[in-house]
């Protein structure tokens, strides 16, 4: 009996409620279909690339180009051309940059067989690089001394307007060593360029370059006067053309700033002097 009463008296176990979750899996998740869509997306893009680049001309081509011009507009702008008689390009040429920017867009288009592009588009801007690349061209051609520095001139298309840049190099200079005086051929040169521009609307902006070399020209003296005195001898070049002198809005010098050769300041070919014809 006291067994008993004792059994009796002790406390009941606890009681244990085991809750259990079952978590969906299969197709009745969501996260794979965020990603399969991307993926479906992705190719189909891929495949409108691949037909596009089938069903249209090389003309057709250049003009989607013109119309997704806005992406290359930086790096060509930095861009100095490429080598060659009167090397350049425009912001539509095929370029050879490491980081080409992917181009999206959502405006639909029909593209006319043959087209080149419209005044928005940029085909104007390439017709204009070429027509004023044409007339140097020429100019320079008939002249035997001329032809021998149409490497150092490179035009390129830029979004303030149409860039002639004269380049140094080792067998050539646009000025005296460490000064601001143009030697003879930079002089027949900027005559011939004078002549052309002379032809062509718009205001003038000329800006003076340097490598970086210390330039030992005086007390005071440094790459930063230097290239702004280069620029000012070349306005006066030009001025001596025939230039109007309301039509030069501004000259600056940047020194080794911006160099034509990263990788190399002091290489040759960072002295230069950039003509910009503004839009």
């Amino acid at each position: 009996m006291a067994a008993a009463r004792k059994a009796k008296d002790a406390p009941l176990p606890p009681i244990i409620v085991k809750k259990v979750t079952v978590v969906a899996a299969g197709h009745h998740g969501g996260a794979w279909k965020v990603a399969y869509a991307d993926f479906v997306t992705a190719m189909m893009a891929f495949f409108l690339l691949l037909w596009l680049l089938g069903a249209t001309t090389e003309k057709q081509r250049k003009g989607i180009a013109d119309y997704f011009t806005p992406t290359l507009v930086k790096l060509k702008q930095e861009s100095a051309g490429s080598n060659g008689m009167l090397g350049g390009s425009s912001i539509t040429d095929a370029d050879s940059y490491p980081n080409r920017a992917g181009q999206t867009g959502t405006r639909s288009m029909t593209i006319p067989r043959d087209t080149t592009g419209g005044p928005k588009e940029g085909g104007e801007r390439v017709k204009k690089v070429q027509s004023m690349q044409q007339k140097l061209a020429a100019k320079m051609a008939a002249d035997a001394r001329l032809a021998r520095l149409a490497k150092q001139v490179r035009m390129i298309d830029t979004t303030e307007g149409i860039r002639i840049d004269l380049v140094d190099d080792a067998d050539f200079s646009m000025f005296q060593l460490g000064t601001t005086v143009l030697t003879q051929d930079a002089g027949a040169l900027l005559k011939a360029i004078g002549t052309m521009l002379g032809g062509e609307m718009g205001g003038l902006s000329i800006r003076g370059h340097t490598d970086a070399l210390p330039w030992n020209g005086g007390l005071g003296a440094n790459n930063w006067s230097l290239s702004a005195g280069r620029a000012e001898a070349t306005r006066q070049a030009l001025l001596r053309q025939g230039l109007g002198e309301a039509r030069f809005r501004k000259i600056e010098g940047v020194a080794d700033r911006e160099p034509l050769v990263r990788d190399k300041p002091e290489d040759p070919r960072n002295r230069r002097i950039s003509i910009l014809l503004m839009r």
